[in-house]
């Protein structure tokens, strides 16, 4: 097998006597079930149908993605039984992940067999499986089976970077994260600082580093190849080191939302799609866009500084405040008292947004992030600049890329003030600092659209599946 990173600019074209076989082959496929890595799991289904491979879609019961949206899609739940507490919003994400793996490899492992066993022709036969990055236990499952299995990274390749590192991390005296080297800048992982190395506040460190042990063994051992949703404009270097650790190929096939022709919302919310309107009324990057995602939270203590921070900055915004987004909270969080006036005058408050098109919406100026992996992209992709809050895990790692390698965007700090808040609002949204990085995001966002319009990457995943 040949290695080497399968690029958008330097990949090879396909060459015309090598066509797509779409009677014979499948890629089946098995996403996390949350929506940061359902959405592009299903947006690479999307360009791997379109190329000519049949796709079924493995998934769990827990935060199962609709059918009815891809009916060109086979769908097979896999029935698995969580633990007690498993699914809880309430419960440590990395105690959820690990529950996962455990719970899921033989439910998964039969469902796949099942699958395999129920084949008859004319029914397309399965290329390979497709799991996603953090199912180490469904990575080993698949290639017991025998099948050619890749992964899905749905994080940055500086964060997939980092967790390759980890061993030789902890042997330079950086993990466990000590108290006098969090701003000591990490030397083969620059702009990083030891601070931003992935955590999870609260999460047992040797847990975390285990389980991103667990995910390393798995995919040097098990993989055939590794699928990054980034592209090189951005992470060429991250890339090409990558590259020199595994001995599988590594495809950077990203931004994948934007190579869908029409990709679809992929949201396990309702998005409250009035907030389009409420945006049309407002002039060009006057908003401020706020959205710590569909899974980070915060204490009451930091909510109500955001508040009070935006209440007090005199700019408008429009503010996703999910169920489950405050610590300790049922159901939609409330404002806090006095709140409510100025977000009646100049706020907007929903419970979920259409978030690809509020960001490509002519009214929003910069985006307040969690910095997302998937918000990341999506911001870059619409030249937005970041106000950026990480929540925990690869955050910290985009976080750092936004505002000190990208510059297109600013810090809020670790500790979240409502003077700091408002002042720092103000200097994105109104101030020549904010003028500087919204020009260097719309520089950004210009090789994104290059990158989309030359990209042969995705041909080249989908020409390596039906070779192997």
């Amino acid at each position: 097998m040949s290695a080497g990173v399968i690029s958008h600019q330097t990949a090879p074209m396909a060459r015309d006597d090598q066509v797509y076989d779409a009677v014979r082959r499948r890629v089946v496929l098995f996403p996390l079930p949350f929506q940061g890595h359902i959405s592009p799991m299903l947006h690479l289904a999307e360009l791997l149908h379109a190329r000519g491979l049949a796709v079924t879609v493995l998934h769990t019961d827990f935060n199962a993605p609709d059918p009815a949206r891809h009916p060109e899609f086979a769908f097979v739940p896999i029935r698995e039984t969580l633990p007690d507490g498993a699914a809880s919003p309430e419960t440590d994400i990395l105690a959820q992940l690990l529950a996962l793996n455990g719970a899921c490899e033989a439910p998964f492992r039969d469902a796949l067999a099942s699958l395999l066993l129920g084949q008859r022709p004319p029914d397309p036969d399965v290329a390979c499986v497709v799991v996603d990055g953090q199912w180490y236990t469904a990575l080993g499952a698949a290639s017991g089976l025998g099948l050619p299995v890749l992964t899905l990274r749905t994080e940055s390749a500086a964060t997939f970077r980092s967790m390759l590192a980890f061993p030789r991390l902890r042997d330079a005296g950086y993990l466990p994260i000590k108290d006098e080297r969090l701003d000591e800048l990490v030397a083969e992982l620059e702009p990083l600082r030891a601070r931003d190395l992935i955590r999870i506040d609260g999460s047992d460190e040797d847990a975390l580093r285990g389980f991103i042990a667990r995910i390393a063994d798995a995919m040097r051992v098990s993989a055939s190849g590794v699928v990054l949703n980034t592209f090189d404009a951005i992470e060429g270097l991250e890339l090409a080191k990558i590259q020199d650790e595994l001995s599988c190929p590594a495809f950077a096939v990203g931004p994948l939302h934007r190579m869908c022709r029409a990709p679809a919302e992929h949201s396990l919310h309702e998005p409250d799609r009035g907030c389009l309107a409420w945006l049309d009324a407002h002039p060009p990057r006057s908003v401020l866009y706020v959205s710590l995602g569909s899974v980070a939270s915060v204490g009451p203590g930091v909510f109500e500084e955001m508040a009070w921070g935006l209440a007090s900055s005199g700019v408008p915004f429009l503010w996703v405040v999910r169920p489950g987004s405050v610590h300790g909270t049922e159901g939609t969080p409330r404002m806090p008292d006095g709140v409510d006036e100025e977000v009646r005058s100049r706020g907007k408050v929903v419970t979920w947004a259409p978030q690809r098109e509020v960001l490509a919406h002519k009214a929003i100026g910069a985006f307040w992030s969690h910095c997302g992996w998937n918000s990341t992209l999506e911001s870059i992709c619409e030249g937005v600049p970041v106000l950026a809050q990480p929540c925990f895990a690869d955050q910290t790692v985009n976080a750092r890329y936004l505002t000190h390698q990208w510059g297109v965007g600013l810090e809020l700090g670790d500790v979240i003030e409502r003077a700091t808040v408002a002042e720092t609002v103000r200097m994105l949204m109104t101030r020549r600092e904010g003028d500087r990085v919204r020009e260097k995001a719309r520089q950004l966002k210009l090789q994104a659209d290059q990158c989309v319009a030359t990209s042969l990457a995705i041909d080249n995943l989908a020409q390596y599946m039906l070779s192997i």
